[in-house]
């Protein structure tokens, strides 16, 4: 995939433009550096001002993720109130967490963190089981919702 973020010098601000409606897609979007993400479909109108919000330093991801986003969130159980996972999970899981959010895959994270995927593969295992979820894109849902993210 194209890689928009710069070694060195000014990222350009980008939306990315596409015909599917695909979570995936939209990971490897941000994960390249695209700042907005909308579908082919969209208004001139709302063309406009996404390219005026990213033009100004903002971040445009379409409104349907959001709230997707949200009522996964709403979904979830809250954790119990004397329960702080920010302190049961480890420096090295917090970043493991962060990395998934990213959308980076085992293999990737590996390579990022100097460490076999199937270290990786088991850091991801024992932060999912931690935050009492069963998959990561949960993982990374509750670590934004406990503020971890």
């Amino acid at each position: 995939m194209l890689r928009l973020l710069a070694e060195t010098g000014p990222v350009p601000p980008a939306i990315l433009l596409t015909t599917f409606d695909d979570d995936e897609v939209l990971l490897r979007g941000i994960r390249a550096g695209a700042r907005g993400f909308l579908l082919k479909d969209v208004s001139l109108e709302r063309l406009a001002d996404a390219i005026h919000v990213v033009a100004r330093g903002g971040t445009l991801i379409r409104p349907a993720i959001t709230e997707r986003i949200e009522r996964s969130v709403e979904r979830l159980p809250a954790p119990p109130s004397d329960w702080n996972a920010m302190e049961t999970l480890t420096p090295r899981e917090l970043q493991v967490l962060r990395l998934v959010a990213g959308g980076y895959s085992n293999r990737e994270i590996g390579e990022l963190l100097a460490t076999a995927e199937g270290t990786v593969k088991n850091q991801v295992s024992t932060v999912m089981a931690k935050l009492g979820v069963r998959d990561r894109t949960r993982a990374v849902l509750k670590g934004l919702e406990l503020g971890m993210i």
